[in-house]
């Protein structure tokens, strides 16, 4: 694999890279570059169609690593992953335990199923022609709370995906399980579910802090998979006080 990414800020502040869900790309953090132009943002796009090798959270996270080992320098670096971009923090963070300051691991899928494996090959080669019809797409959008103003670039890209990409990609989503190295991380560790997705995502959470006594986990009130798009403003300032030790936002609650 190649890696294709995009840097914002400040060059010489703190890192924070932003490592996107599957379906969407690196346009998914632009509130966030945004809201963090004093640091220095780094923000992968993560390039599962053009790449003639199957993806790897293994192999991508290996390659993230020996990126920002070049691009630190020394400095501290802040780790931001949604689903399937949190699995691959949650990886990178087990391969270099004590390499990253600080991760916010959102919506990380821990807990698989085998036979939602058996079954994502034939279930897509019958419904692939659904993600090119614009109507499902809207649908698609809305559960991930994308709004208007990202629609079409989110439609233009999953319409261009092709069916055994997309198999590799729900492959290596659906069936990737925690590290047993994950416990050695020494950095701050935030892990966010929201309260309306579903039961598994719930109990994934739950296994990640399982896995890592100092991880900490918080629930976000209203909000399904979507944290980041849902809730901008509130997923800025989550950030920003857990890298600065600062206390939460009071709106989510904290599991004890």
């Amino acid at each position: 694999m190649t890696l294709h990414y995009e840097e914002y800020g400040n060059d010489n502040a703190p890192l924070i890279v932003f490592l996107h869900g599957g379906g969407v790309s690196g346009w998914m953090w632009d509130k966030q570059v945004k809201y963090f132009s004093e640091y220095h943002c780094i923000v992968p796009n993560i390039q599962i169609n053009g790449s003639c090798l199957p993806f790897s959270i293994h192999g991508y996270a290996e390659e993230m690593i020996e990126l920002l080992r070049v691009k630190a320098n020394g400095r501290s670096i802040t780790i931001v992953g949604f689903s399937l971009g949190a699995q691959i923090a949650i990886e990178i963070i087990s391969l270099a335990p004590e390499f990253i300051s600080y991760a916010v691991i959102n919506s990380a899928l821990v807990r698989p199923k085998p036979i939602t494996k058996i079954i994502i090959k034939p279930t897509i080669k019958l419904t692939s022609w659904l993600t090119k019809n614009r109507r499902f797409s809207k649908l698609q959008a809305k559960e991930l709370y994308i709004d208007e103003v990202y629609f079409e670039k989110y439609y233009k890209e999953t319409k261009h995906m092709k069916s055994k990409n997309i198999i590799n990609m729900l492959e290596e989503n659906l069936s990737y399980k925690l590290p047993t190295d994950f416990s050695n991380c020494k950095g701050k560790i935030l892990v966010t579910v929201g309260e309306n997705e579903k039961q598994i995502m719930k109990k994934s959470l739950s296994k990640i802090l399982e896995g890592n006594i100092d991880a900490k986990g918080v629930v976000i009130p209203n909000v399904g998979h979507g944290f980041s798009f849902a809730y901008p403003h509130l997923f800025n300032q989550t950030i920003e006080a857990w890298i600065n030790d600062r206390d939460l936002p009071k709106e989510i609650r904290v599991i004890n």
